[in-house]
């Protein structure tokens, strides 16, 4: 097969998995920066080469079908074959190219992100940095399976991740965050009896974000009201100014206003922070960013 022809099947596997993720013809044509009419008629033409369809549609709706699912899952790892390729050999060089992908949960305390995102565009400006927010269960398991490059991990102390390449960044002990209308907010230290008739925002039950807490109950044999769950570190603490909840949070996502107050809690839940990646070849992207952290 002539460079032309592999070319074009490639252009036709991006066209498609962009229509699978999108379930739009129109926001595909935009990710892939084409006419729709172009990627339609790529579409079609590969639909005719293979002798399927790929998708069901309407003029409304788009949906991948079942031979549809399956081309998808081979052109994605066709599409991550030829980029792995293009960056090593760009690697060989001394140029770095291809994607970073990044996973960071809501309360990363230990890096600054924005400098560090910084530092290395400066330092490699062909890379296509991705961020992904999320849980640390979710980028483990993306990291095991090769969707991920690295992380920024929180996790319970009992817990650290398994399958992959991590190395500890933190351990930090939570604080009890209250208004300042609160009655604790004079107090200087609590203890784990202390919360045990409050009313808490946490993160969704049994994601890592709120383990190390339910954990700490458990082991004080306190059972505890959490009537709100978030994922946003803004809109917890804005459930806490207006005095409806507390939270336990790490001490260094609580911003110093004078409308919250940050109470140590004696022992109360702690956790640590990972840097996590692949234990299986990582890209050069991914190494290179791992080399400027570590």
């Amino acid at each position: 097969m002539n460079s032309y022809h592999r070319c074009m099947e490639l252009q036709q596997m991006r066209y498609v998995v962009a229509v699978a993720e999108t379930r739009s013809f129109t926001r595909a044509a935009e990710l892939c920066h084409v006419v729709q009419s172009a990627l339609s008629h790529q579409i079609k033409a590969l639909e005719r080469e293979l002798g399927v369809r790929l998708f069901a549609r309407t003029s409304r709706r788009v949906e991948v079908t079942a031979a549809g699912t399956a081309f998808v899952t081979s052109a994605r790892a066709s599409l991550d074959a030829a980029e792995r390729a293009a960056s090593e050999a760009a690697a060989a060089t001394g140029r770095i190219q291809g994607t970073l992908s990044i996973g960071l949960i809501p309360t990363v305390t230990v890096l600054n992100v924005p400098t560090e995102l910084s530092r290395f565009h400066l330092a490699h400006p062909e890379v296509q940095i991705r961020l992904h927010s999320g849980g640390s269960q979710e980028f483990i398991k993306a990291i095991a399976e090769g969707r991920m490059d690295v992380a920024v991990l929180g996790l319970p102390e009992s817990m650290p991740p398994k399958g992959i390449n991590a190395v500890e960044l933190a351990r930090e002990h939570l604080v009890a965050v209250v208004s300042s209308k609160h009655a604790f907010a004079g107090r200087r230290r609590l203890q784990m009896q202390d919360l045990a008739d409050e009313t808490f925002v946490d993160f969704p039950e049994n994601t890592p974000g709120r383990m190390p807490s339910d954990m700490a109950f458990q082991a004080a044999g306190i059972v505890r009201n959490v009537a709100f769950e978030a994922m946003s570190i803004d809109l917890i603490l804005d459930l806490v100014k207006h005095d409806l909840v507390i939270a336990l949070l790490s001490p260094d996502v609580v911003p110093e206003t004078g409308d919250l107050r940050s109470i140590p809690i004696a022992q109360g839940p702690s956790r640590v922070e990972y840097l996590a990646w692949s234990s299986f070849n990582p890209t050069p992207a991914a190494q290179a960013f791992l080399d400027q952290l570590l």
